[in-house]
């Protein structure tokens, strides 16, 4: 046991001697799940930011605001006009609208009523913002042009007592007038298809689990590169001096290696929980089959390709040749459905693909145990016949 743990310290010792390694062991793996999930958390908000300077505080100015909160190409945010005034010079800002002091309803019904944009020579938002301005402005004073009709006719049937009555009864028909635009029914119905995707696909999920596998296969392949580097180093020579048998080796370099792609393989998936929300199954013991048996399937068979390889250069170049062809036909980059069907059977003779399938059983499916064993099975299957492979076929020169 002794001898074990000297060479799994060793060979990590080695591993991450480099701080180039912590690029390829945390850093990229992150970087490439949540770039090619989307990012996280919801959809940012589409519309174009408009600034807000209201000076009028009046009943008009409530209107036209609360109008443009209901529109879909704009995003008002009422601020003071020095902070407008920097933002816009700064072109943090596409466009600024101010509402001045005099902007109320009765310059409104005078026909006297003005509001000031800026907008930002040549820019795309900024014509967006107009039109959304315009439109807002245009339900407010229709609005209006609505109370003012109806205050018209009832002044025809029945001249007010007083100008105060009359300021009540176009307040009135103004809310009416307000309601009934609100609920109007939309001219354009957007009807959502309910056929459901033959392809089940959740990037979140598919780029954790994929980028999880592709990077933590192609190290562990690689240790065929480790096992060729000490081959011409004679270092193997050496401790095959020693009472240390090839299994003794063999076995210690791959725990070792395992070891450290399991800690890899908890902090992505511990990224994917608490960053990415995604839900990693209620079934402890069927994520920690799943990583085990693709973690020692990956580095049996970097074990038996190392028996293959005559120099380091030769196994670096394999490993990853054959790391990203396993990872890319094992559906971690992109759904294996997508595949014709006798390429979906084909890849079966690829770990990769077990890992995924077994790994999105409980990711998107919620599977425990008991729907995930056959994948396990398969992936210790591998793992055997490639360490025996290995053991066989292992030489120190």
């Amino acid at each position: 046991m002794k001898r074990i743990m000297a060479i799994m310290l060793k060979d990590t010792l080695i591993r991450f001697t480099s701080p180039l390694e912590w690029l390829f062991f945390l850093i990229l793996p992150i970087i490439f799940t949540f770039i090619l999930s989307g990012g996280t958390g919801e959809a940012a908000d589409s519309r174009v930011l408009l600034y807000v300077v209201d000076q009028a505080q009046s009943s008009l100015s409530v209107s036209l605001i609360n109008e443009l909160e209901r529109s879909t190409s704009v995003k008002p945010e009422v601020t003071s006009l020095n902070n407008a005034q920097s933002a816009f010079e700064s072109r943090k800002v596409s466009a600024v609208l101010v509402l001045p002091e005099d902007f109320s309803m009765q310059t409104l019904q005078a026909g006297s009523a003005e509001i000031e944009l800026w907008q930002q020579p040549s820019n795309t938002n900024a014509l967006i913002a107009r039109q959304g301005i315009q439109a807002a402005v245009n339900r407010v004073s229709s609005s209006v042009d609505i109370a003012n009709t109806s205050v018209n006719q009832a002044a025809k049937i029945k001249p007010f007592s007083s100008e105060s009555s009359r300021q009540v009864f176009f307040d009135q028909a103004l809310a009416t007038a307000q309601d009934l635009m609100n609920s109007a029914p939309r001219r354009v119905v957007e009807i959502k298809g309910v056929t459901p995707d033959p392809v089940p696909y959740d990037p979140r999920a598919n780029s954790s689990v994929g980028q999880m596998i592709t990077w933590v296969f192609i190290p562990l392949i690689g240790l065929s590169a480790m096992f060729a580097m000490e081959r011409q180093a004679g270092t193997l020579r050496r401790i095959l001096v020693t009472p240390t048998s090839k299994a003794t080796i063999i076995v210690g370099t791959v725990i070792g290696q395992v070891l450290t792609a399991l800690v890899q393989m908890a902090i992505l998936i511990l990224f994917g929980i608490f960053v990415m929300k995604i839900n990693w199954g209620e079934s402890p013991l069927a994520v920690a089959l799943m990583i085990t048996s693709s973690a020692l399937a990956a580095g049996a068979l970097g074990t038996m390709l190392g028996t293959f390889v005559k120099t380091e250069g030769q196994a670096n170049g394999l490993s990853i040749m054959v790391g990203m062809v396993m990872a890319m036909m094992g559906g971690c980059w992109y759904p294996i459905e997508l595949f014709p069907e006798v390429i979906r059977n084909i890849v079966k003779i690829f770990p990769t693909t077990w890992a995924m399938q077994g790994m999105l059983d409980i990711v998107t499916r919620g599977q425990g145990v008991s729907g995930i064993w056959l994948e396990s099975a398969v992936l210790f299957g591998f793992s055997l016949v490639f360490f025996v492979i290995g053991v066989c076929r292992f030489k120190y020169e």
